[in-house]
């Protein structure tokens, strides 16, 4: 049933004559009769007793009319919330992000969101870039390290420049090379990296889940492992560290918030979108 149903039967109860209510609504007494044939045929059972003093509510057709009512009291409260959201920034943000912007900027990041967007639901899913990549169908925004998603409109947020840590200094002897998980954009600057710096002698020997195992290791001396920029301000002032270069220019891996196509006309969207940018640039 239509909520223009539901209304015919409240002015049918109303008017108590289908001449009446015809005449009220500019609708034809053929067409109104016809509706509601059907609508008793399609709820099973009689809704009105036409006697000579006009329409009156079966027992049947009084519990129908005060579902009625309710169904149309629940649209004036829906159009009501849906006016007050009009031009309000609100709805459910569909984010995808990598683990170590994950971990270190977006709790910051969404914090300081939420608090300006309190009537925006957060939906996060958090891995490895390439993962967000792979399953980036179904989010309004992914935030990636590495390239861009293709296809995707992409906003550049910054480069993180890459440095080798290790408890002793670096260039004394083979070490272990603790490498972590991480998306083949990554590993092939690593492995260009180590093709062109010979004076690095490398054991690769250990391989971690995660960039934070990585970094915990190192620390503990168990060989040394290649971070960006971002993680370490602390660890550079404590352990022996080197700048990763090609031909003189760092290497660096860049950051991208990539949205999904049309996703910008979503309020909600447009405002984490700007809301990033505007942290980064802060």
């Amino acid at each position: 049933m239509k909520i223009e149903d539901y209304q015919l039967l409240l002015d049918l109860n109303q008017c108590r004559t289908i001449r009446k209510t015809a005449k009220s609504i500019l609708i034809s007494q053929p067409a109104i009769t016809q509706r509601l044939k059907y609508i008793e045929e399609h709820l099973g059972g009689q809704i009105f007793l036409r006697t000579p003093k006009g329409l009156l509510p079966t027992p049947f057709g009084e519990i129908v009319l005060t579902h009625a009512e309710n169904v149309l009291d629940q649209e004036d409260m829906l159009q009501e919330k849906l006016a007050q959201v009009e031009g309000k920034v609100a709805g459910t943000l569909s984010l995808g992000a990598s683990s170590l912007y994950s971990q270190h900027f977006l709790p910051d990041l969404l914090q300081s969101f939420t608090k300006a967007y309190p009537d925006v639901t957060i939906d996060l899913v958090t891995g490895v870039s390439e993962e967000i990549r792979q399953a980036a169908s179904p989010f309004h925004i992914a935030i990636v390290r590495g390239e861009p998603i293709e296809d995707y409109e992409s906003f550049h947020l910054w480069s993180d420049p890459l440095f080798l840590l290790d408890t002793v200094p670096i260039g004394k002897g083979e070490r272990p090379l603790i490498e972590f998980k991480s998306d083949p954009g990554f590993q092939k600057l690593i492995e260009t990296w180590m093709a062109r710096d010979r004076g690095i002698l490398v054991k690769r020997s250990i391989k971690v889940d995660h960039f934070e195992t990585a970094k915990q290791m190192m620390m503990r001396g168990l060989g040394m492992t290649v971070l960006p920029a971002s993680i370490i301000h602390e660890e550079k002032d404590t352990y022996s560290w080197l700048p990763l270069e090609k031909e003189g220019q760092a290497m660096a891996r860049e950051t991208w918030a990539c949205v999904k196509s049309g996703s910008r006309a979503l309020p909600q969207v447009e405002a984490f979108l700007n809301h990033i940018r505007s942290e980064v640039s802060g």
